[in-house]
């Protein structure tokens, strides 16, 4: 989450002044500040490539482009966007929303509005796919191969290593065709690491360990009853997406290793998912060409496990807004009597104080009482 101060946090359960602003900029350079916007919303999504999206409706029809350096242009031009608070004493304080590159500018050109959308950096990773075929032969550790794919692309891209550890171990040989994917290439070795990769609300991009939702730190209640911000929620659970089994495979051409494999299973006889239990018997496969040893293929089938075993609870909340949450972050959720940990898995931050929050929770773990 990103760090609001106490006030700031303390004040979204009461009745307060919500500011918002949407700045554009072009080759770097502010262009216009404060852009006058009828509505938006920016969406977080952890299943997304693209992990920040923008929606936003501007009412005057003199701003729709017409040449290629228009202030709303799609040819790079590009959105910060912020949301924040102003208190009683006129103070104000902002929290980023997320840098969005221009996608899609469209409207009536004579009584408007304009529809602009967005999406975060990502965007510009995913255009440039290889030109020829790439190896990560002499890219160093799995940190250093990210920055250098990442930076053959956008040269001042800003790198964050959030792993435990700043962690950058070493990374085996691979290797991609052209026209492939990079951010395909690079979320793979974030993968092969044991990590997420994905631009933050400071158009960074941020490397970060897998979230724990047992044992890592809450960012944010959410609770029912006066004083918290809950409204309503809705549950469901579903077996889809849960697993008992992993196998992970490693082969890889490049390297000239031989094929490898390991196997992790839920033996643990007091869980409802143990293999050979009620629940029965279900495999996830999983392979990657940087997993070049057994012992690679078993750390990853042990990580995996962790996750697949996780129950399929999907909860979906209406709650007042908290625009400093992040895709992965850690909420609990205390209703109907329980305490239960979240992941949160998307949401969706309204730009203007009638806006629709939403945001969607997966994988809840029971707190004790």
């Amino acid at each position: 989450m990103y760090p609001a101060s106490s006030t700031f946090l303390r004040t979204l359960a009461t009745s307060h002044v919500v500011v918002a602003r949407v700045d554009a900029y072009y080759a770097g350079q502010l262009v216009q500040s404060d852009i006058p916007f009828g509505s938006g919303t920016v969406t977080v999504d952890r299943a997304s490539k693209n992990r920040r999206k923008l929606s936003l409706t501007i009412p005057d029809p003199k701003l729709l482009p017409w040449g290629e350096t228009d202030l709303l242009a799609p040819y790079g031009q590009q959105l910060v966007v912020s949301r924040g608070i102003r208190y009683t004493n006129g103070d104000e304080e902002w929290v980023p929303l997320g840098t969005f590159r221009i996608d899609a500018p469209s409207g009536d050109v004579h009584f408007g509005p304009i529809t602009v959308t967005g999406t975060s950096l990502e965007s510009s990773i995913i255009d440039d796919k290889f030109q020829s075929p790439v190896t990560t032969g002499g890219l160093g550790g799995c940190v250093d191969a990210m920055t250098t794919l990442i930076r053959q692309t956008l040269p001042n891209a800003a790198v964050a290593n959030l792993t435990a550890g700043n962690r950058n171990p070493v990374l085996a040989v691979a290797m991609w065709d052209a026209g492939n994917d990079r951010w395909d290439a690079i979320t793979q070795i974030a993968r092969a690491m044991n990590a997420e990769i994905y631009v933050d609300a400071l158009n960074r991009f941020v490397i970060a360990d897998l979230p724990d939702v047992v044992n890592g730190p809450v960012a944010w209640d959410i609770a029912e009853g006066e004083g918290g911000t809950l409204i309503s929620a809705a549950r469901s659970v579903s077996r889809t997406g849960v697993y008992n089994a992993v196998v992970a495979s490693g082969e890889n051409s490049a390297s000239g290793a031989a094929p490898v494999s390991g196997f992790a299973r839920d033996t643990d006889p007091t869980s409802p998912t143990r293999w050979g239990g009620p629940f029965g018997k279900v495999t996830k496969f999983i392979s990657s060409a940087l997993w070049i040893t057994a012992g690679a293929c078993q750390n990853a089938a042990n990580f995996a496990l962790y996750d697949a075993i996780a129950p399929n609870v999907e909860t979906s909340l209406d709650t007042l807004p908290n625009p400093a949450l992040e895709g992965n972050d850690i909420i609990r959720l205390s209703t109907a009597g329980r305490k239960e940990r979240f992941l949160v898995q998307s949401l969706s931050i309204p730009l203007t104080a009638d806006g629709d929050f939403s945001i969607t929770l997966r994988g809840g773990k029971e707190e004790a009482a």
